[in-house]
């Protein structure tokens, strides 16, 4: 398909896929892509989609970004699923490392500039990830933030290239919970301390009473994403 039947196609199956639950909107994928992945955070939503893969599509490729900066749990969370389902994560990881990072740019890049850092460990290894497919799964959800308020079960992701399917668009952070409860789904023990949204060390914090789920994201900062999706 050329890129204006591919947004024909997304714009119509938008609109099929829209009140379809997210089980049968990850089968949907899974039997229009062959070439599929889904990108894996080992947050709350994406444990929710993995366990759905097993059920529905296993030989799916799961992949994670392995920014080098993530908390201990996270890395734990990943093991303990590995043991759970057997899985082969794919990990993609950045072209340079830490050390090299800070010697070419700056001693702790996320703090002086956190973009410049997401892009090196985040968005580069997604995009060279990304291109040998021509699908992909992602987590997001509408209530996440105002950036993903109008996000669609699928939709062509401009930036990447290529369609992507969004099947929790329309979950609440309560649906999330209600599955992983009722699955006895593994997930990763930070959110039990006040980590709704979880990403490098460096720049996640804990989230005060009142807050807003992402407020402990890039804190102190006017940096709402990392650039994966907006």
């Amino acid at each position: 398909m050329n890129l204006l039947e591919k947004e024909e196609f997304a714009r119509i199956k938008a609109e099929e896929l829209e009140h379809l639950s997210a089980e049968e909107v990850i089968r949907f994928a899974t039997q229009q892509y062959s070439s599929l992945t889904f990108a894996c955070s080992f947050g709350a939503e994406d444990v929710v989609i993995v366990d759905m893969l097993q059920h529905i599509s296993p030989s799916t490729d799961i992949f994670y970004l392995d920014t080098d900066f993530h908390f201990q749990e996270t890395y734990d969370t990943r093991d303990r699923m590995v043991d759970r389902y057997g899985l082969d994560f794919v990990r993609v990881a950045p072209l340079i490392t830490p050390e090299e990072q800070a010697e070419k740019h700056a001693p702790e890049l996320w703090t002086s500039d956190p973009n410049l850092c997401c892009n090196i460990r985040k968005v580069e290894p997604l995009t060279r990830n990304l291109s040998r497919y021509d699908a992909w799964i992602t987590g997001i959800r509408r209530d996440q933030a105002p950036t993903r308020a109008n996000s669609k079960k699928v939709e062509y992701d401009y930036k990447f290239g290529l369609m992507k399917f969004n099947p929790l668009a329309d979950w609440t952070s309560e649906d999330v919970w209600k599955y992983i409860r009722d699955n006895d789904v593994i997930y990763n023990p930070l959110h039990d301390r006040n980590f709704p949204s979880i990403g490098c060390e460096q720049c996640t914090r804990q989230v005060m009473p009142g807050e807003d789920p992402r407020a402990g994201r890039w804190s102190g900062n006017d940096k709402t994403e990392c650039g994966l999706h907006k």
